[in-house]
């Protein structure tokens, strides 16, 4: 998908000052930082934090994608990973389950669409069913950030969210399931309770959405 002129700012990296001061506060809201160059040097990093014998989840996303977690995920017989179970199950006759299943898991991994300045992430979703993971369903939370996410403040990440990542989500989903998406839920993480829940790994480069 083309990007418009209006949008380039969206996707251009962040500086090395700006990722150095973004990893400071964050880890003053409670969040783990952690800062790598590149795409390989993230998928890695990803997987050495996962522990031995946990269930995890993901909800759908480009910057895992991209990255190969979520095949590495689905492939691997080493992992626990919930949606290899969730693809199998009947949506009709186990939604009970399946919600179950998905709400709580013991690691969540995923990303966010816009991450401000200040060190608030930002998500969006049309059915919200990886937000509660998020917020606190799953017991660790390890988010992966390409450093064009970074926003100036709460405003600009919204304008991010509808101008850039909704309109790109809905015209993939068109051409690739003859559907589109809708913006219906945001979640704001703001800070930890405690810290040692969430990892934020900011890659240097451009990865995700």
């Amino acid at each position: 998908m083309a990007v418009p002129e209006e949008v380039a700012t969206y996707t251009a990296p962040a500086s090395t000052e700006e990722l150095d001061a973004l990893a400071e506060r964050l880890r003053e809201r409670n969040f783990e930082a952690l800062i790598v160059d590149t795409a390989e040097e993230a998928r890695q990093a990803v997987l050495d934090r996962i522990p031995e014998g946990v269930t995890i989840h993901s909800g759908k996303s480009k910057t895992l994608d991209d990255l190969g977690i979520s095949q590495v995920l689905m492939e691997s017989e080493r992992y626990d990973f919930l949606r290899t179970k969730l693809y199998k199950m009947d949506r009709q006759t186990q939604a009970r389950e399946i919600r179950q299943l998905a709400s709580a898991p013991d690691l969540m991994l995923g990303s966010v669409n816009a991450i401000t300045k200040d060190g608030q992430l930002v998500v969006s979703s049309a059915t919200g069913s990886q937000l509660g993971p998020y917020a606190s369903g799953a017991g660790q939370l390890i988010l992966v950030v390409g450093s064009q996410k970074i926003v100036k403040d709460l405003d600009e990440a919204l304008a991010r969210i509808r101008d850039y990542v909704q309109p790109y989500e809905d015209q993939r989903l068109r051409e690739q399931a003859g559907i589109g998406t809708i913006l219906a839920r945001i979640l704001i993480l703001e800070r930890d309770f405690r810290p040692g829940r969430t990892t934020i790994v900011l890659v240097r480069e451009a990865v995700g959405m």
